[in-house]
């Protein structure tokens, strides 16, 4: 005879649900949440529920936002002639860390992967073709990942914005700081050529 919890088997298998979470880890945190007081446990309950309730897309870049507009698309300090498209809200988090990009954003809500069943229509793709309009965008920069349904996505964007007569760029990839050359593979140092830059 097995011994089992049924709303600790439950609460384990939902955190299971989440990325990266295998079985050991699940039991961890269930066992975690068990051992907090019930406050804190309400808290975290209700937090989840709420940002799953307040957080939707901006109607400008398509990011998450707590508001209509996001605040990157509400700062008017922001440069407007350039928009970075990425494929996730996680990739602006990670531009932002750089402090070093001060134009918008443009989030696709995923790559084209026809062997996922992801097509062109199931972006958001429409509603970037819906911001060029405005004449005052000079640049897109394509930040899509390095992977075949990255490049596929990016080449699929940049086709419909040339003919706007907007410059269309592709972010540089090579090799990492720290990073060995002979253990870089093919594309990698292809990139890392098609990349350079002057010293």
């Amino acid at each position: 005879m097995s011994y089992n919890i049924n709303a600790l088997s439950e609460l384990s298998e939902q955190f299971e649900k989440l990325p990266g979470i295998g079985r050991k880890t699940a039991q961890r945190l269930a066992f975690y949440v068990l051992g907090m007081s019930a406050e804190d446990a309400q808290r975290f309950a209700e937090t989840i529920v709420r940002a799953h309730r307040e957080i939707k897309r901006c109607k400008v870049c398509q990011n998450l936002s707590d508001t209509e507009v996001c605040s990157v698309c509400a700062d008017e300090g922001r440069d407007r002639s350039t928009i970075c498209v990425v494929e996730d809200p996680r990739d602006v988090f990670a531009f932002e860390r750089t402090k070093e990009y001060f134009g918008t954003y443009h989030i696709l809500g995923g790559l084209i992967s026809p062997i996922d069943g992801i097509g062109p229509d199931k972006l958001y793709i429409k509603e970037l073709l819906a911001r060029l309009n405005n004449s005052e965008v000079k640049e897109i920069i394509m930040a899509t990942s390095p992977t075949v349904e990255g490049e596929a996505t990016a080449m699929y964007v940049s086709r419909l914005i040339k003919p706007l007569g907007i410059k269309v760029t592709r972010l540089a990839y090579g090799i990492p700081v720290g990073g060995v050359l002979e253990y870089a593979d093919e594309v990698t140092l292809y990139r890392a050529l098609e990349g350079r830059s002057e010293l």
